[in-house]
């Protein structure tokens, strides 16, 4: 983060106040706008960003062998400071929310919702902003509701207004008499101490203690709501510079805005809503009970047919997002109001789409790349589809809903296979398809491998593969990068076990890559920069579900057969799987639960494998120096004195509890052996039984 603000916030509420009350509009927006140009980068923060630097000035000072040196009381003085701070933002939010709700110029209103956007910002001020009353004034404003707000003012203006005004003074006299009992305190604790204080210290304490107090402010009717929302935090947060969001600094320039007139209006009021939506679970849940997700509906809905699109579109995507990915109902709701048809449309848009076939769209290599703005709705689209759609990864789709998926993931293929202007963009952009691949139907992913062949197409019998190609080099990036493996790599791993298991050439066209014939196994299988050993080392990676996911990929591509994987992985590689799947007794057969379209077994060993078989470690995956035999040389009684010493060695581990003996199952799961002992025993005796059995009933007979 950049560096801290000045820790006083001078807005003259008073000021702004009576520019309201006489109708002097040019000097509330004067006053705004000098506001939102000196906090427009701005975020608020915990309290223990500023304990962090406290601590980090506090280590400086402890290497640099200052002596004597004493935590400066300037931090307290931060703490009051801001105290004064929060309580201005609260009632210039409560003062801006009133005003949007009269007749306010246009250009004067958008300075309004700029302020309080940058407002929103911080969870502590938003008590004002997630009233009903305040939700429905600044969705009219976005176009999500035509409610009217002006008819639910329980006082005049002039009263209300003048109720902040009375209270301010109010505020001061209280913030005066508790700055004055701190302090008496602060001598008295000092004098029971034995401290001396010259009459200069008590000087500046009385000064510190009768610092500006015209920034504090309490609404009068709202005088205890506020009063409790401040004092029920003991961490405030402080103003400091952010960075502002990623999307916003790439699409935006500075603070002057280019759109003119509604468009600008109703962007500043979806930020606004965005921000409230975010900090604030009680704006979430009036979100949804205001029914406000029809109008948000309506209005992507009818933005699709913008020409060029609307600057707003953007941020109402955004909102979308957001509250899809925070309120399950509302994710029901936009899916039953035919969110998937809608957005499918948003993103043909974007795309600006011709299609060739029914499930097939033109892919020129003369097509420009996707613009800033066009690559950001998408992912947008993509991340909303994903929120209304993730549960239908294991369902039957209906007819209708099987074409309506495959539009889609013909619709996703050309996101895969275009390029953004910017690198990062383009690897974001196909992050998100892989993860809304990942979570449609199985069966309608076959759209990526319809399309026809070209001349420099990649190909496995037939059948295009370019968008598996197109996959596979994700995967290797995401391999590289090393970043955050869980999140980014995870996807794309069950993504291409699940195709690999339903499409026979996708399966064979991956294994030619990760799992090339073997021929050079004088290294263990998780060593080298291969695509194989890099998968290989994940099979051992603390993270349980990435090393269960690069398992299960490797382990289709052997077409599930236990020999066939722990012969390119090696044994310690492959128990993790193997044993949570109750395959540690299996040699060489295939799990009777795989549902994978797999040819009959064959796998060709070439010629230098072959002349290395035999010396294989097993466990380990590659051929070992040769060791010399332990036993070389000694007699027979020597070796049997040697195991009974060894077993004498087991037995006390095992006694003390270091080891424990196990065995593996008939299910193939590894249980103590006592376990086993008590199986066999059981398996004796009603075999003993039907034995019994069968020599009554012959001499019966």
């Amino acid at each position: 983060m950049g560096s801290s603000v000045r820790g006083s916030m001078d807005v003259d509420l008073e000021g702004i106040i009576q520019c309201i009350k006489q109708g002097n509009e040019k000097g509330v927006q004067t006053q705004l706008q000098e506001f939102n140009k000196e906090f427009a980068q701005c975020f608020f923060f915990d309290a223990e960003e500023r304990d962090r630097r406290k601590q980090r000035k506090l280590e400086e000072f402890k290497k640099n062998k200052v002596r004597n040196h004493t935590i400066s009381d300037s931090d307290s003085d931060e703490y009051d400071q801001e105290d004064q701070n929060l309580i201005v933002r609260q009632n210039l939010a409560i003062v801006l929310l009133r005003f949007i709700r009269t007749e306010v110029k246009s250009h004067l209103l958008r300075v309004s919702l700029r302020t309080l956007r940058i407002l929103s910002r911080d969870k502590k001020t938003l008590g004002p902003f997630i009233t009903d009353s305040a939700l429905l004034t600044v969705a009219k404003l976005a176009g999500l509701t035509t409610w009217d707000a002006s008819d639910e003012a329980s006082d005049p203006d002039t009263d209300f207004y003048d109720n902040i005004i009375a209270s301010l003074t109010e505020a001061k006299v209280l913030q005066c008499q508790i700055d004055a009992d701190e302090a008496n305190m602060e001598v008295g604790d000092q004098n029971e101490e034995g401290c001396t204080f010259d009459e200069d210290a008590k000087s500046d304490i009385s000064n510190a203690n009768s610092g500006d107090l015209d920034s504090l402010s309490w609404l009068g009717s709202h005088r205890t709501s506020i009063n409790e929302m401040h004092r029920g935090s003991i961490h405030q947060r402080v103003l400091e510079r952010g960075r502002r969001d990623r999307r916003e600094s790439k699409m935006e320039g500075e603070e002057e805005e280019v759109d003119a007139g509604e468009e600008a209006q109703r962007k500043e009021a979806m930020k606004v809503l965005c921000n409230v939506v975010y900090n604030s679970v009680w704006a979430q849940e009036r979100f949804s009970a205001l029914r406000l997700m029809s109008g948000l509906v309506e209005r992507v809905s009818s933005s699709i047919s913008c020409s060029p699109p609307s600057s707003v579109q953007f941020y109402e995507l955004r909102l979308m997002f957001l509250i899809t990915a925070l309120r399950p109902e509302l994710r029901t709701q936009l899916q039953q109001e035919g969110g998937v048809s809608i957005l499918n449309a948003a993103l043909e848009s974007c795309l600006e789409v011709q299609w060739k076939d029914q499930y097939e769209c033109v892919l020129s290599p003369e097509v420009p790349p996707i613009s800033l703005e066009a690559s950001q709705r998408i992912i947008e689209i993509l991340k909303i589809l994903f929120n209304i759609t993730c549960s239908t990864h294991r369902q039957e789709p209906g007819e209708n809903d099987a074409a309506l998926y495959r539009h889609l993931v013909a619709l996703l293929r050309l996101c895969l296979m275009r390029k953004c202007v910017l690198p990062d963009d383009t690897d974001e952009l196909q992050g998100h398809t892989v993860n809304l691949l990942s979570a449609l139907p199985l069966q309608c992913l076959d759209v990526l491998l319809m399309v026809p062949l070209e001349t420099d197409s990649q190909q496995c019998h037939g059948v295009n593969m370019d968008c598996v190609h197109t996959l596979m080099q994700f995967m290797e990036r995401r391999l590289e990068s090393g970043d955050k493996i869980k999140e980014k790599l995870t996807p794309i791993l069950n993504l291409l076990t699940e195709s690999c298991r339903a499409h026979r050439e996708t399966r064979r066209y991956i294994r030619k890559y990760v799992l090339p014939p073997l021929r050079d196994v004088s290294h263990r299988p998780e060593e080298g920069s291969t695509l194989k050993s890099r998968l290989i080392r994940l099979m051992t990676h603390l993270d349980t579900e990435v090393k269960h996911c690069a398992a299960d990929l490797i382990f289709v591509l052997c077409k599930e057969n236990v020999s066939r994987f722990v012969k390119y992985t090696g044994y310690g590689n492959a128990a993790g799987l193997l044993a949570t799947r109750g395959l540690l007794g299996g040699q060489g057969s295939r799990t009777s639960s795989s549902d994978g379209q797999y040819s009959s077994d064959s796998d060709s060993d070439t010629e230098e494998y072959r002349q290395v078989k035999d010396r294989i470690n097993p466990v380990t995956g590659r051929v070992e120096t040769e060791q010399p035999d332990p036993m070389e040389g000694m007699t027979e009684e020597e070796k049997e004195e040697e195991a009974k010493r060894l077993i004498t060695l087991f037995n006390k581990l095992a006694k003390d509890h270091f080891i424990h003996a196990v065995g593996i199952d008939s299910d193939g799961k590894m249980v103590p052996m006592s376990g086993l002992k008590e199986d066999f025993v059981t398996e004796e005796r009603e075999s003993g039984s039907e034995n019994d059995r069968d020599t009554e009933e012959g001499e019966k007979n």
